[in-house]
């Protein structure tokens, strides 16, 4: 079992991973290993960015989101060290 990645100060604070189908989020922080945040930095996972979530395999893992006309696919555990505010 993965540790909770966000910080103590974020706990209040929704996660991509608890978006559903069709919501729209701005991303206002990211979280875990320094060589994950990079990978995603790298896909343009930027804060103040705004997705829009799309799916989920049936299976809950991976999800799917939309960030500019792109289409990124990330592990449940990798999506909850962001943290979004809902719009």
């Amino acid at each position: 079992m993965l540790a909770n990645p966000r910080p103590p100060g974020v706990v209040n604070m929704p996660a991509l991973s608890d978006l559903q189908a069709g919501q729209r989020a701005e991303i206002l922080a990211l979280t875990g290993e320094p060589a994950l945040v990079q990978r995603l930095y790298e896909f343009g996972l930027l804060e103040g960015e705004t997705i829009e979530f799309l799916g989920q395999a049936p299976l809950g893992d991976p999800i799917e989101i939309r960030i500019g006309n792109a289409r990124v696919s990330l592990r449940k555990a990798e999506a909850a060290g962001i943290s979004v505010n809902i719009l």
